[in-house]
């Protein structure tokens, strides 16, 4: 049995997806594996095709190595292979969707005893896992800023043997396509991180409610608002412990800063690649617009801030991913936040009017600016940052 069978049952290889042990499996296979799973998604599918495609093919049954009580750990290089992967298709909506899912939602969900025994929570998990059922992470709350989590309005109480979930989310990825909420709920008044509870809500239980956000950005994300109200579930609804809701997120939420610096890394190289070959055949007085002085300059700028954001990545990813050093994921949402919209509006800028096309980089600048803001505005994260900088000067100092 390989070591992540060992450390959780729940996600060892199944017999529907033979093949080599988890360990055995080489990075290069891993890649063979993926590009063989997305091989035969057609263009401008729906996300839910493209997770039912990565279950199928056991992506993302090996996406994690082992874990504990707070949920499964994931493998940081397979995670920024996937997210490439998923980037090169060119649909930032769906590799927003899979992102969330891949490196927060499964994640949680996979958290505590109900993860690995038979209930509800192991059931969902299993049909996520292998891409039959998507999952979205209802944690923006309509009472609260996305910044103030523990402020949150929506409630979760036990209640004739069950629990009741009454209250409402905002802008949550997935909500129109998901079989599955993950809804982070007040259980009791206060802000202390005990207060909160993570319950699993299935779509089309009596009292969920869903509508589109007024967007045309990310469409293929299924971004949504969800009104749940007065929701009865049967108490083994719970996720994880009772009170650990905020212990669990804080876990997770370095790797999804991870996945959202992987996934910067591959959007701003994939727009540079493409800004690069316009440059090169695009001719002013006969000579291509890359032979111009200022415009290399710009552009070599935006090569460097890219190197630096991978760099880091690579520096810090097997920190955030065991979620163990909240200066990791504070420095990586920062550092995406101050890359990737700088590089973007560059590249933009250097296609012209080309930029303005249905699709095109203004457009995709525009999409990402969700790197800056979703999983903590930029501003935050550098006054983070900020009040880490007495420990992180003494790190380097050693």
């Amino acid at each position: 049995m390989s070591d992540l069978a060992a450390a959780d049952p729940g996600l060892a290889p199944t017999g529907s997806d033979p093949g080599p042990a988890d360990g055995e499996v080489s990075p290069d296979d891993w890649r063979q594996r993926l590009a063989r799973a997305l091989a035969g998604v057609p263009a401008g599918a729906p996300a839910p095709a493209v997770w039912r495609a990565l279950g199928e093919a056991g992506v993302l049954r090996r996406l994690y190595r082992g874990g504990n009580a707070l949920g499964p750990v994931v493998d940081p290089a397979r995670l920024g292979d996937l997210l490439r992967a998923v980037d090169a298709r060119g649909d930032n909506g769906a590799t927003l969707s899979v992102l969330v899912q891949a490196a927060s939602a499964l994640p949680i969900l996979g958290s505590g005893r109900a993860a690995v025994a038979p209930s509800p929570v192991a059931a969902a998990r299993e049909r996520v896992l292998t891409g039959s059922a998507q999952v979205a992470l209802a944690a923006t709350d309509e009472a609260a800023a996305g910044s103030d989590l523990s402020g949150l309005g929506t409630e979760v109480r036990f209640e004739d043997g069950g629990l009741v979930v009454h209250g409402g989310k905002r802008w949550v990825t997935n909500a129109r396509s998901a079989e599955f909420l993950l809804v982070l709920a007040r259980r009791r008044p206060g802000r202390h991180f005990t207060d909160f509870s993570w319950v699993l809500v299935p779509t089309g239980t009596a009292g969920v409610t869903v509508r589109p956000a007024a967007t045309g950005l990310l469409a293929n994300a299924a971004t949504g608002h969800i009104a749940l109200d007065s929701v009865r579930l049967p108490a083994d609804h719970l996720v994880g412990a009772n009170g650990r809701g905020m212990a669990v997120f804080a876990r997770h939420m370095s790797t999804e800063r991870l996945a959202g610096a992987q996934w910067a890394v591959a959007l701003t190289g994939r727009v540079l690649a493409d800004t690069r070959e316009r440059l090169r055949g695009r001719t002013v007085d006969g000579e291509p617009l890359w032979h111009n002085a200022v415009v290399r300059r710009d552009f070599a700028e935006c090569l460097v801030r890219v190197a630096q954001l991978r760099a880091l990545c690579e520096d810090l990813a097997g920190t955030a991913a065991t979620g163990q050093n909240l200066s990791a994921g504070a420095l990586l949402k920062s550092a995406v936040g101050l890359t990737a919209d700088a590089v973007l509006a560059r590249c933009a800028q250097l296609q012209g009017a080309d930029g303005f096309a249905a699709g095109g980089a203004q457009t995709v600048r525009a999409e990402a600016a969700v790197l800056g803001i979703g999983g903590g505005v930029t501003e935050l994260m550098l006054d983070s940052v900020a009040d880490l900088s007495e420990q992180l000067l003494a790190e380097w100092r050693t």
